[in-house]
Protein backbone atom coordinates (compact mmCIF):
# COMPACT_ATOMS: atom_id res chain seq x y z
CA UNK A 1 0.00 0.00 0.00
CA UNK A 2 1.35 3.40 -0.44
CA UNK A 3 1.85 6.12 2.10
CA UNK A 4 -0.52 8.84 2.54
CA UNK A 5 0.77 12.68 1.84
CA UNK A 6 -0.21 15.36 3.47
CA UNK A 7 -2.56 16.60 0.78
CA UNK A 8 -4.80 13.57 0.92
CA UNK A 9 -7.03 14.56 3.35
CA UNK A 10 -7.71 17.70 1.53
CA UNK A 11 -8.33 15.62 -1.79
CA UNK A 12 -10.44 13.71 0.16
CA UNK A 13 -13.18 16.14 1.42
CA UNK A 14 -12.99 17.75 -2.02
CA UNK A 15 -13.88 14.34 -3.96
CA UNK A 16 -16.40 13.62 -1.33
CA UNK A 17 -18.14 16.94 -1.67
CA UNK A 18 -18.01 16.45 -5.44
CA UNK A 19 -19.31 13.25 -4.83
CA UNK A 20 -22.30 14.68 -2.98
CA UNK A 21 -23.06 17.56 -5.64
CA UNK A 22 -23.49 14.51 -8.18
CA UNK A 23 -25.67 12.76 -5.72
CA UNK A 24 -27.49 15.88 -5.36
CA UNK A 25 -27.75 16.41 -8.84
CA UNK A 26 -29.18 13.20 -9.73
CA UNK A 27 -31.95 13.51 -7.22
CA UNK A 28 -32.63 16.90 -7.50
CA UNK A 29 -32.61 17.78 -11.12
CA UNK A 30 -35.39 15.57 -13.33
CA UNK A 31 -33.32 15.92 -16.65
CA UNK A 32 -29.68 14.84 -14.56
CA UNK A 33 -31.86 11.85 -13.13
CA UNK A 34 -33.67 10.90 -16.24
CA UNK A 35 -30.38 10.68 -18.36
CA UNK A 36 -28.79 8.58 -15.96
CA UNK A 37 -31.74 6.54 -16.11
CA UNK A 38 -31.71 5.88 -19.54
CA UNK A 39 -28.12 5.67 -19.25
CA UNK A 40 -28.04 2.51 -17.03
CA UNK A 41 -31.01 1.05 -19.15
CA UNK A 42 -29.23 1.65 -22.22
CA UNK A 43 -25.79 -0.11 -20.46
CA UNK A 44 -28.80 -3.03 -18.88
CA UNK A 45 -29.62 -3.86 -22.61
CA UNK A 46 -26.02 -5.36 -23.23
CA UNK A 47 -27.28 -3.75 -26.75
CA UNK A 48 -24.83 -1.73 -28.91
CA UNK A 49 -27.90 -0.70 -31.29
CA UNK A 50 -29.71 0.59 -28.02
CA UNK A 51 -26.42 2.44 -26.97
CA UNK A 52 -25.93 4.03 -30.18
CA UNK A 53 -29.71 5.21 -30.60
CA UNK A 54 -29.60 6.60 -27.15
CA UNK A 55 -26.40 8.66 -27.87
CA UNK A 56 -27.51 9.52 -31.30
CA UNK A 57 -31.10 11.35 -29.65
CA UNK A 58 -28.76 13.92 -28.55
CA UNK A 59 -27.75 15.51 -31.67
CA UNK A 60 -25.03 18.13 -31.76
CA UNK A 61 -24.11 16.68 -27.98
CA UNK A 62 -23.90 12.86 -28.83
CA UNK A 63 -20.49 13.21 -28.48
CA UNK A 64 -20.02 15.12 -25.19
CA UNK A 65 -22.66 12.32 -24.10
CA UNK A 66 -20.87 9.70 -25.32
CA UNK A 67 -17.70 11.17 -22.92
CA UNK A 68 -19.64 10.89 -20.03
CA UNK A 69 -20.82 7.95 -20.67
CA UNK A 70 -18.27 6.51 -20.37
CA UNK A 71 -17.23 7.97 -17.16
CA UNK A 72 -20.39 6.99 -15.78
CA UNK A 73 -19.26 3.14 -16.76
CA UNK A 74 -15.79 3.81 -15.47
CA UNK A 75 -17.10 4.33 -12.02
CA UNK A 76 -19.79 1.92 -12.46
CA UNK A 77 -17.27 -0.84 -12.82
CA UNK A 78 -19.60 -3.73 -14.11
CA UNK A 79 -20.84 -1.63 -16.99
CA UNK A 80 -19.52 -2.68 -20.33
CA UNK A 81 -17.24 -0.52 -21.99
CA UNK A 82 -16.71 -1.72 -25.26
CA UNK A 83 -20.19 -1.46 -26.46
CA UNK A 84 -19.87 2.33 -26.41
CA UNK A 85 -16.39 1.67 -28.38
CA UNK A 86 -18.73 0.12 -30.82
CA UNK A 87 -21.08 3.04 -30.59
CA UNK A 88 -18.71 5.69 -30.76
CA UNK A 89 -17.52 4.01 -33.99
CA UNK A 90 -20.62 3.18 -35.97
CA UNK A 91 -22.00 7.24 -35.17
CA UNK A 92 -18.45 8.99 -35.77
CA UNK A 93 -16.21 6.56 -37.79
CA UNK A 94 -13.19 4.43 -36.61
CA UNK A 95 -10.99 7.28 -36.52
CA UNK A 96 -12.66 9.67 -34.54
CA UNK A 97 -14.86 6.99 -32.95
CA UNK A 98 -11.19 5.44 -31.35
CA UNK A 99 -10.20 9.34 -30.85
CA UNK A 100 -13.46 9.41 -28.47
CA UNK A 101 -13.61 6.49 -26.67
CA UNK A 102 -10.05 6.47 -25.91
CA UNK A 103 -9.79 10.25 -24.80
CA UNK A 104 -12.90 9.45 -22.10
CA UNK A 105 -11.52 6.03 -21.25
CA UNK A 106 -8.02 7.55 -19.85
CA UNK A 107 -9.71 9.94 -18.26
CA UNK A 108 -12.62 7.56 -16.71
CA UNK A 109 -9.06 5.33 -15.50
CA UNK A 110 -7.65 8.66 -13.99
CA UNK A 111 -10.82 9.03 -12.23
CA UNK A 112 -10.73 5.34 -10.83
CA UNK A 113 -7.31 5.40 -9.88
CA UNK A 114 -8.14 8.74 -7.83
CA UNK A 115 -10.98 7.49 -5.96
CA UNK A 116 -8.91 4.62 -4.86
CA UNK A 117 -5.86 6.30 -4.13
CA UNK A 118 -7.85 8.90 -1.99
CA UNK A 119 -10.78 7.48 -0.44
CA UNK A 120 -9.22 4.07 0.45
CA UNK A 121 -10.29 -0.08 0.12
CA UNK A 122 -13.48 0.03 1.83
CA UNK A 123 -14.54 2.97 -0.95
CA UNK A 124 -13.34 0.70 -3.94
CA UNK A 125 -14.91 -2.52 -2.39
CA UNK A 126 -18.29 -0.92 -2.40
CA UNK A 127 -17.79 0.18 -6.17
CA UNK A 128 -16.62 -3.10 -7.61
CA UNK A 129 -17.61 -5.71 -5.23
CA UNK A 130 -14.77 -7.74 -2.23
CA UNK A 131 -14.49 -10.28 -4.99
CA UNK A 132 -13.47 -8.88 -7.97
CA UNK A 133 -11.22 -6.20 -6.16
CA UNK A 134 -9.42 -9.39 -4.69
CA UNK A 135 -9.34 -11.62 -8.22
CA UNK A 136 -8.07 -7.67 -9.43
CA UNK A 137 -5.16 -8.08 -6.42
CA UNK A 138 -3.94 -11.53 -7.57
CA UNK A 139 -3.29 -9.73 -11.43
CA UNK A 140 -0.45 -7.37 -9.03
CA UNK A 141 1.04 -9.73 -6.88
CA UNK A 142 1.62 -12.27 -9.81
CA UNK A 143 2.63 -9.24 -12.61
CA UNK A 144 3.67 -7.04 -10.40
CA UNK A 145 5.15 -3.76 -12.25
CA UNK A 146 3.70 -5.23 -15.84
CA UNK A 147 0.44 -5.41 -14.32
CA UNK A 148 -1.41 -2.22 -16.23
CA UNK A 149 0.22 -3.18 -19.52
CA UNK A 150 -0.57 -7.04 -19.67
CA UNK A 151 -3.78 -6.29 -18.03
CA UNK A 152 -5.08 -3.68 -20.78
CA UNK A 153 -3.79 -5.84 -23.78
CA UNK A 154 -6.11 -8.57 -22.31
CA UNK A 155 -9.17 -8.18 -23.35
CA UNK A 156 -11.31 -10.59 -20.90
CA UNK A 157 -9.50 -8.31 -18.03
CA UNK A 158 -12.10 -5.96 -16.88
CA UNK A 159 -10.61 -2.45 -17.27
CA UNK A 160 -12.18 -0.26 -14.50
CA UNK A 161 -11.47 -2.58 -11.22
CA UNK A 162 -7.39 -2.47 -12.93
CA UNK A 163 -7.76 1.03 -12.47
CA UNK A 164 -9.21 1.34 -9.31
CA UNK A 165 -7.14 -1.83 -7.98
CA UNK A 166 -3.81 0.36 -9.03
CA UNK A 167 -4.57 3.27 -6.77
CA UNK A 168 -4.64 1.25 -4.11
CA UNK A 169 -0.84 0.21 -4.79
CA UNK A 170 2.23 2.45 -4.54
CA UNK A 171 2.44 3.02 -8.52
CA UNK A 172 2.71 6.23 -8.96
CA UNK A 173 0.40 7.93 -11.63
CA UNK A 174 2.64 8.65 -14.49
CA UNK A 175 3.41 5.20 -15.17
CA UNK A 176 -0.15 4.16 -14.57
CA UNK A 177 -1.06 6.56 -16.99
CA UNK A 178 1.73 5.48 -19.60
CA UNK A 179 0.86 2.05 -19.65
CA UNK A 180 -2.75 2.36 -19.23
CA UNK A 181 -2.50 4.54 -22.35
CA UNK A 182 -0.51 2.56 -24.59
CA UNK A 183 -2.22 -0.70 -23.55
CA UNK A 184 -5.92 0.40 -24.03
CA UNK A 185 -4.58 1.87 -27.66
CA UNK A 186 -4.90 -1.38 -29.33
CA UNK A 187 -7.87 -2.74 -27.86
CA UNK A 188 -9.62 0.55 -28.80
CA UNK A 189 -8.27 0.60 -32.56
CA UNK A 190 -9.47 -2.73 -33.05
CA UNK A 191 -12.95 -2.44 -31.45
CA UNK A 192 -13.59 1.18 -33.37
CA UNK A 193 -12.62 -0.53 -36.39
CA UNK A 194 -15.35 -3.87 -35.71
CA UNK A 195 -17.86 -1.66 -34.91
CA UNK A 196 -17.80 0.86 -37.60
CA UNK A 197 -19.20 -1.89 -39.87
CA UNK A 198 -21.25 -4.23 -37.01
CA UNK A 199 -24.06 -5.32 -38.48
CA UNK A 200 -26.45 -8.25 -37.55
CA UNK A 201 -24.37 -11.13 -38.03
CA UNK A 202 -21.29 -9.75 -38.32
CA UNK A 203 -21.93 -8.11 -34.91
CA UNK A 204 -21.43 -11.80 -33.38
CA UNK A 205 -18.69 -13.39 -36.26
CA UNK A 206 -16.63 -9.99 -34.63
CA UNK A 207 -17.25 -10.88 -31.40
CA UNK A 208 -16.42 -14.61 -31.80
CA UNK A 209 -13.37 -13.44 -33.73
CA UNK A 210 -12.46 -10.97 -30.65
CA UNK A 211 -12.85 -14.43 -28.14
CA UNK A 212 -9.81 -16.09 -30.30
CA UNK A 213 -8.04 -13.08 -29.75
CA UNK A 214 -8.43 -12.44 -26.55
CA UNK A 215 -7.84 -16.09 -25.72
CA UNK A 216 -4.18 -16.45 -27.94
CA UNK A 217 -3.20 -12.74 -25.87
CA UNK A 218 -3.57 -14.69 -22.86
CA UNK A 219 -1.70 -17.80 -24.10
CA UNK A 220 1.14 -15.78 -25.30
CA UNK A 221 1.58 -13.69 -22.53
CA UNK A 222 1.11 -17.26 -20.71
CA UNK A 223 4.39 -18.51 -21.94
CA UNK A 224 5.98 -15.50 -21.58
CA UNK A 225 5.55 -15.07 -18.08
CA UNK A 226 5.98 -19.03 -17.36
CA UNK A 227 9.27 -18.78 -19.58
CA UNK A 228 10.38 -16.01 -17.59
CA UNK A 229 9.94 -17.41 -14.07
CA UNK A 230 11.94 -20.53 -15.57
CA UNK A 231 14.72 -18.22 -16.53
CA UNK A 232 14.53 -16.83 -12.98
CA UNK A 233 14.59 -20.32 -11.09
CA UNK A 234 17.18 -21.59 -13.73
Amino acid sequence: MHSKKPGIGYLRIILILLALLCAALWIGVPAVTTFIQQSISAFASLDQHAIERFIDSYGAQAATVSFFLMILQAIIAPLPAFLITFANASLFGAFWGAVLSWSSAMVGATLCFYIARILGRDIVEKLTGKTVLQSMDTFFTRYGQHTILICRLLPFVPFDPISYAAGLTSIRFRHFFLATAIGQLPATLVYSWAGSMLTGGTYWFITGLFILFALSVAVFVAKSLYRERQKRNS
